[in-house]
């Protein structure tokens, strides 16, 4: 650090060319964030300096809050849900996972999360000393529902189901999974970090809400689907009152019991989601959602042109190859299997997908 700083000039000759580092993103195909909405932005700019660690400062972004709740909670088939808005699914998982250990009181908990669980739950489990089971994936990457049972017992406190796996697209039978959980007494958390802002909008409708009894609670991200701006994800509950077992005491501040594990927490970006929300509407999401899911049929029908099989056929926007050279320049990642992943996000339209299309075509020619 320099004595006496930098000139404005020269601090943003450099920021710009870390920019530049950048500026290939509708190159990477293998986010599951995207460019914000430009309404996002601007309403994160209102509120840059909001500050959700302290409400009562802040009682107009605190309302917000409430409000994006409220309409993540309907969009979910439960207007009256508990939560608030965190960090992300990693944050939304590990407070779900402190909430169900504290009401089930054993002194040796356990979690049963799928195989395709996100890597979340192993940090989650870590951080808690909860014991992580995991129940296999069935041939199409989703839970193994008959392998479920055999890893539950007396001291499970909380069962989970992905709704939209970060690997492969695909949804668990949530509903059969509920049922089990329900009649065990054993709370369901669903993650749907993903999934939450794909499946409403589809066409055929896949089962993983609070519509389903044995539902406790849900991970979403308004950073990822949602074209928030970054950090925002959001954990909701059946009960509003289990959020109390989290409460800390905080003295100095305007609330003097608070629930949330992050201190500090963006108002920004929890008004740029809200934003969002309210400015496309139901109907603006189902366009943004097809449009996605057109784009990934798309690729998937491009890429067995060239003899790359899919792994799966998705439920969401996300498309696997079982073969895999990629063309220089692009960038995707790869499946714990080693399946080449892609993911058709906002930001990946058709030109995009097209002009990746051209390059297999010309490396395989």
């Amino acid at each position: 650090m320099q004595v006496n700083g930098i000139s404005e000039e020269e601090l943003f000759s450099f920021l710009s060319l870390k920019k530049d580092e950048d500026s290939n993103y509708h190159h990477v195909l293998s986010s599951m964030c995207t460019i914000p909405h430009p309404v996002a932005v601007r309403a994160h700019q209102m509120f840059i300096e909001a500050n959700l660690g302290d409400p009562g400062l802040f009682p107009g972004t605190t309302s917000i809050e409430e409000l994006l709740v409220e309409r993540l909670g309907t969009l979910f088939h439960h207007p009256k849900a508990g939560g608030y808005a965190t960090s992300g699914g990693t944050e939304s998982n590990l407070q779900a996972l402190r909430i169900f250990a504290k009401m089930k009181g054993s002194r040796r908990p356990n979690v049963v999360v799928p195989e395709s669980a996100h890597f979340s739950f192993e940090k989650a489990c870590d951080i808690l000393s909860l014991e992580m089971r995991t129940v296999p994936s069935d041939e199409t990457f989703r839970m193994d529902v008959d392998a479920l049972q055999d890893q539950m017992d007396e001291n499970t406190c909380c069962v989970v189901a992905v709704a939209g796996t970060t690997e492969y697209g695909v949804v668990d039978p949530v509903k059969a999974v509920s049922e089990i959980a329900h009649d065990a007494g054993v709370p369901l958390h669903v993650d749907a970090a993903f999934g939450g802002l794909v499946i409403p909008f589809l066409d055929h409708k896949i089962p993983f809400d609070f519509t389903l009894p044995g539902v406790s609670s849900i991970a979403v991200d308004p950073h990822k689907m949602g074209m928030s701006t970054i950090p925002c994800g959001g954990l909701l509950a059946r009960e509003p009152s289990w959020f109390g077992l989290l409460n800390v005491e905080t003295p100095y501040l305007t609330v003097k019991q608070e629930c949330t594990l992050a201190g500090t927490r963006s108002g920004g970006a929890v008004v740029g989601a809200f934003a969002v929300l309210e400015y496309l509407g139901m109907s603006g999401m189902k366009a943004v959602v097809e449009g996605c899911m057109k784009n990934t049929r798309r690729l998937i029908e491009g890429m067995e042109t060239f003899g790359y099989r899919r792994a799966v056929t998705p439920d969401l926007n996300v498309a696997t190859f079982e073969a895999g050279t990629v063309p220089p320049g692009w960038r995707v990642s790869r499946t714990r299997r080693g399946h080449m992943r892609t993911v058709m996000m906002p930001h990946v339209t058709r030109d995009v997908i097209e002009e990746f299309l051209q390059d297999i075509g010309e490396m395989d020619a």
